[in-house]
């Protein structure tokens, strides 16, 4: 296979990513249009993804897509801070957008997890509000503390329910943003 990054930022040299090899799709069933946005001519494949090429390898960035750009004029990926979200117990999905100039992440609990360790099902409701809302914040707190601070969340809402995903099970974005 062979990748290349597509107009690399002098800065960072991050681009799209492109590919060509024998097992990259022919095109879209029945759709040119589509077909003639992703395949070039000479049989390279736009994935939409954001990447950059160090030391022989390919790191993925996050989507094209889906790129925030910070006030300061700099990339937020919102997959970079989502993993970072969602490498806490009391997390299992997350997701990452701009609102009115700022970032925000809506977060679906684990539940099961917190009941096991703050026994929510015997409290009242107005305790278990009060919970989540603490655990929000502290989330919020320990998030910050490990992105870059153009990448930093400014609220966290809850997200009572999973998250509705497409069938290869990736969050529907634009269900979401405000």
């Amino acid at each position: 296979m062979q990748v290349i990054i597509d107009d690399p930022d002098p800065e960072n040299g991050e681009g799209e990513v492109i590919i060509k090899a024998p097992n990259v799709m022919k095109g879209y069933y029945k759709d040119s249009e589509k077909t003639n946005a992703v395949l070039m001519n000479n049989g390279w494949f736009r994935t939409g993804d954001l990447g950059v090429i160090k030391n022989d390898y390919l790191f993925i960035k996050g989507r094209l897509k889906n790129v925030i750009i910070g006030s300061n004029g700099k990339n937020i990926y919102p997959e970079e801070v989502e993993s970072i979200i969602n490498s806490y117990d009391n997390v299992l999905e997350s997701l990452v957008f701009e609102s009115e100039g700022k970032l925000v992440a809506r977060v679906h609990l684990n539940y099961e997890y917190l009941d096991e360790i703050y026994s929510m099902q015997k409290m009242e409701d107005s305790k278990v509000r009060e919970k989540v809302n603490e655990i929000l914040n502290e989330l919020l707190k320990m998030v910050n503390e490990r992105i870059s601070t153009f990448s930093r969340i400014n609220k966290i809402i809850e997200q009572p329910e999973p998250f509705e995903k497409t069938p290869t099970q990736k969050i529907k974005r634009y269900l979401y943003v405000q």
